[in-house]
């Protein structure tokens, strides 16, 4: 099996055919909505968990310059088609943003994905596109992580989001995961640029839920076996393995748990 993926769109999980083919090769997929052009992605590693996934989609062949030059046709009639759609939402005061459209490799399909506030009856559109193609119109309503996959963006670190650059699918985040890595619960800090909390909040949290275990829960009274004084665990740092130690005599920072004995058998996780 090789991982396909189209230009600004979710990773396909493609079967692998007869014909082995390098990383970066244009190959013509069979996919759920119809035939696409893609580039493979190399082949996963039997460790991989996309290597358990169903396929969603089969390498048909290599694609050929006819191939290469319609999808580059297609690309362009879709980024105009945009302009013109935007354009007659707006004459007709259609609450919508549409955020992208795509041809399927032999024009018998076009996605037209948007996003709406309200539900909306949008096939006032369709008479624009007849203009321009025969295509079949498929209207898709996509959300703001969705957009973030389509569109691109730049993250907080400064490069282009992983939701467009490699991320094969887009998993729950959730609060709790910026709990555990103890990161202030600042939106502005955590969220990505569809102002969802942040992907990458994914990668590292299981490291953190592992050295979570060795350590006492907030709050959780406890004696640092040095000095014998005694308090309240007020924050964790899960990377050094220490805690802070609030006593009735001041602030202990940085204790680490070597040094710690949680009374009454509360606390650890």
């Amino acid at each position: 099996m090789q991982l396909v993926r189209y230009p600004r769109s979710p990773a396909l999980h493609a079967v692998l055919s007869e014909q082995s083919y390098p990383s970066g090769t244009p190959v013509v997929v069979q996919s759920q909505r119809g035939l696409a052009l893609a580039h493979t992605r190399g082949e996963p590693s039997a460790e991989s968990p996309h290597a358990k996934q169903a396929p969603s989609g089969q390498i048909l062949r290599a694609a050929d310059a006819q191939d290469l030059a319609q999808a580059e046709r297609l690309s362009a009639l879709a980024e105009d088609l945009k302009w013109n759609l935007r354009a007659q939402a707006r004459a007709q005061g259609l609450a919508v943003k549409i955020v992208s459209l795509e041809f399927t490799l032999d024009e018998a399909l076009l996605t037209l994905s948007y996003s709406a506030e309200d539900r909306l009856d949008l096939r006032s559109l369709i008479a624009e596109v007849r203009h321009y193609t025969p295509a079949r119109v498929n209207f898709t309503a996509v959300g703001a992580r969705e957009q973030a996959v389509t569109l691109g963006a730049i993250g907080a670190c400064g490069r282009e989001n992983c939701s467009s650059r490699f991320l094969q699918e887009l998993p729950p985040i959730t609060i709790r995961m910026a709990r555990d890595q103890q990161l202030p619960l600042n939106p502005d800090k955590l969220s990505g640029p569809c102002g969802r909390l942040m992907c990458c909040l994914q990668y590292e949290h299981p490291m953190y839920l592992e050295l979570l275990r060795e350590l006492p829960r907030r709050g959780a009274h406890a004696c640092h076996t040095g000095s014998g004084a005694c308090g309240k665990v007020t924050k964790l740092h899960p990377l050094t393995a220490q805690v802070d130690l609030a006593t009735e005599n001041g602030l202990l920072e940085h204790v680490p748990v070597s040094e710690l004995e949680v009374q009454r058998g509360k606390g650890k996780r």
